[in-house]
């Protein structure tokens, strides 16, 4: 990868700490199917598509910052703001898959996984190392429609995060950190929609942050990531598998529990429902590459028909 500083990059301000890079993958990448996943919703204060820019709000050890990320040829141009920009580049080939280790998985085993595999080479799991990001997004998508915990994402957020560096093409904000997570106020969870479980859950989990953290990144295998994570009250394995999924890019990741997952799964495999047991079976062929499955699934395209009307909101506001 290399690095280059200017001041001036993308009409970024004089005074505005600017860097660019490109980063050569060494592998195939489909830059909107590996980062683009990370985004909550259309919504996402984090994450933009703006055309065939990827734009994303992070925090980092020394200030907030912005990455602009765009696919050219065989290459990804970054483009960073910030005080934390060049720590920002220097996590890129994480963010775009660099760590992906496809080693013994074996997609000849399905007919349609072969295909997809061979159809989209450049899906990778993309590793944020953002770890308390991560579990609190998860957090709050418990037990809730993706659309109440998109917005409730985007509220909080907003509020409570950084304003990111940078040209954004619409204001972004980087995630609260953990200390800011503990300082919201009730009203404003209620505000968002946030249930007490899931907000007494966040500020638990943030008075042990750093630790936690610390913890699940020298964790080597999945058993020992879930026992970090799921010793934490109000953390299951569901929401210790999409932490993992999206902090560490975790392979073998599978959100047992899932409302549409094991459906989504054996109707692919199978064509047929199943249940979670149902789906862990199906699954258990491509052990230590499980994540990997899914996500070719979800890039097939294929899906099971609606059997009913999309589950509503519910406002929990005046409870």
């Amino acid at each position: 990868m290399t690095l280059t500083a200017d001041a001036s990059a993308a009409g970024a301000p004089a005074s505005t700490l600017v860097r660019e890079a490109v980063y050569r993958p060494p592998h195939p990448l489909d830059l909107r199917r590996t980062v683009g996943m990370l985004r909550r919703g259309p919504g996402d204060p984090t994450m933009v598509f703006d055309g065939a820019v990827i734009w994303r709000a992070l925090r980092t050890g020394v200030g907030p910052a912005t990455l602009a990320l765009r696919a050219v040829g065989d290459e990804i141009r970054a483009t960073a703001w910030g005080p934390g920009a060049d720590e920002a580049l220097e996590r890129l080939p994480a963010l775009c898959g660099a760590d992906d280790d496809p080693t013994g998985f074996d997609p000849g085993l399905h007919p349609l996984i072969a295909e997809v595999a061979r159809r989209s080479p450049g899906i990778r799991l993309a590793r944020t190392g953002e770890v308390f990001d991560a579990l609190a997004c998860a957090i709050l998508e418990q037990k809730v429609t993706g659309l109440e915990a998109f917005r409730a994402w985007r509220l909080l957020v907003t509020a409570h995060g950084d304003r990111a560096p940078g040209p954004t093409p619409r204001p972004m904000y980087t995630a609260p950190d953990s200390t800011r997570w503990r300082s919201i106020p009730s009203w404003e969870w209620h505000r968002a929609g946030v249930q007490p479980p899931q907000s007494k859950t966040i500020v638990r989990a943030a008075a042990r942050g750093a630790s936690i953290a610390r913890a699940l990144l020298a964790a080597e295998t999945g058993e020992d990531r879930d026992r970090v994570l799921t010793s934490l009250p109000g953390i299951g394995v569901w929401t210790s598998a999409e932490t993992r999924i999206r902090a560490l890019g975790d392979p073998d990741a599978v959100s047992v529990g899932d409302y549409h997952l094991a459906h989504e799964v054996g109707h692919v495999l199978t064509g047929h429902r199943t249940d979670d047991a149902g789906m862990l079976e199906l699954l258990a062929p491509w052990a230590g590459h499980r994540q990997r499955v899914i996500r070719l699934i979800v890039a097939s395209g294929i899906s099971e028909a609606r059997r009913g009307p999309r589950l509503s909101p519910e406002d929990h506001r005046n409870r």
